[in-house]
């Protein structure tokens, strides 16, 4: 498939650059952005991701990659707003920062990271170290910013699909009692920080749902939508670790969830916050909500279907 060329705009609608933009939050994030009469470009690296957004014929898909820098530069060309969101890979510091470099050589007047509830230069875990370096350049970059610190995402529950179908829920998380967000919510509240007030300049705003909910919770309301009744199992961390590990997960990558997972049991993410209400103007969705729009990729009778897309 070839490039399409980029086009700029001929009006006074903003245009904004999402990467990340086939993830759980970037692909909703498109969407809310192109009804708020924006300009949208998608940052894709394959034309795999050209098909999944060409549904919506507003987003225009550019094809770009952290690692390229002219790529960055080409599709940065007269864009106001940019969301910067990348997976926890390895190379993702120098990547967030090659994005962030090149916004500021363009001139972009605003810059959305989603970042993570929990990020601190001495976090426990890694990934939450990496946002906070990342934070940091951007706040040295010069571009006025607005971060987002979403927790624990609801869409990892995806991970557990498999299991859930036979009807065990397996995780190292004990009683945690986890503000879990659901990714459409994060994708509103990015919505609203890239395209709204000036006010969100210079503000980190931590996302959350609208209750803590424990693992036993987690398992009752997939027990309604999964066709079966579902049973939570807690599992010592290095258990978890050496489970995923065997299934093909990286040892680094394993040992980072379970660093997660015992921050979540000491509390760190139990806490709620109305960002959601604040900048959305209505109430996060419940885990409840969540699982019930996803119910087939937990239903027994769906174990050889497509996993359900969301957010």
């Amino acid at each position: 498939m070839s490039e399409q060329p980029i086009t700029t705009r001929t009006t006074d609608r903003k245009t904004v650059l999402v990467s990340g933009a086939t993830g759980s939050v970037g692909s909703r994030l498109v969407g809310l952005v192109a009804e708020r009469d924006a300009d949208v470009r998608a940052l894709v690296r394959r034309p795999a991701g050209v098909r999944v957004l060409a549904e919506n014929p507003r987003i225009q898909p550019v094809f770009g990659d952290f690692s390229d820098p002219a790529s960055l530069e080409r599709a940065l060309i007269g864009v106001d707003a940019v969301f910067l969101a990348c997976g926890n890979v390895p190379d993702q510091i120098a990547y967030e920062s090659a994005l962030i470099d090149a916004a500021a050589r363009a001139g972009v007047r605003r810059l959305v990271k989603l970042s993570a509830r929990g990020a601190a230069a001495d976090a426990s875990v890694a990934f939450w170290r990496w946002h906070a370096e990342i934070e940091d350049r951007l706040l040295g970059s010069g571009v006025p910013w607005v971060i987002l610190r979403p927790g624990f995402s609801m869409a990892n529950l995806f991970a557990a699909a498999e299991p859930v179908r036979g009807g065990l829920l397996v995780a190292p998380a004990g009683g945690a009692e986890i503000a879990m967000i659901d990714p459409v919510d994060v994708a509103a509240v990015a919505a609203e920080a890239l395209l709204g007030q000036d006010r969100h300049l210079g503000r980190r705003y931590t996302i959350t749902g609208p209750e803590a909910i424990d693992y036993e919770r987690v398992a009752a309301e997939l027990s309604l939508v999964a066709g079966r009744d579902v049973r939570f199992v807690d599992v010592p961390p290095e258990t978890a670790v050496s489970a995923m590990t065997g299934a093909g997960l990286p040892p680094f990558v394993a040992e980072q969830i379970a660093a997660i997972f015992r921050a979540l049991r000491g509390g760190a993410q139990a806490s709620i916050t109305d960002t959601v209400a604040e900048l959305t103007g209505r109430a996060p969705r419940t885990f409840g909500e969540f699982a019930a729009e996803v119910a087939p990729t937990f239903r027994a009778d769906q174990r050889d279907a497509e996993p359900a897309r969301h957010g």
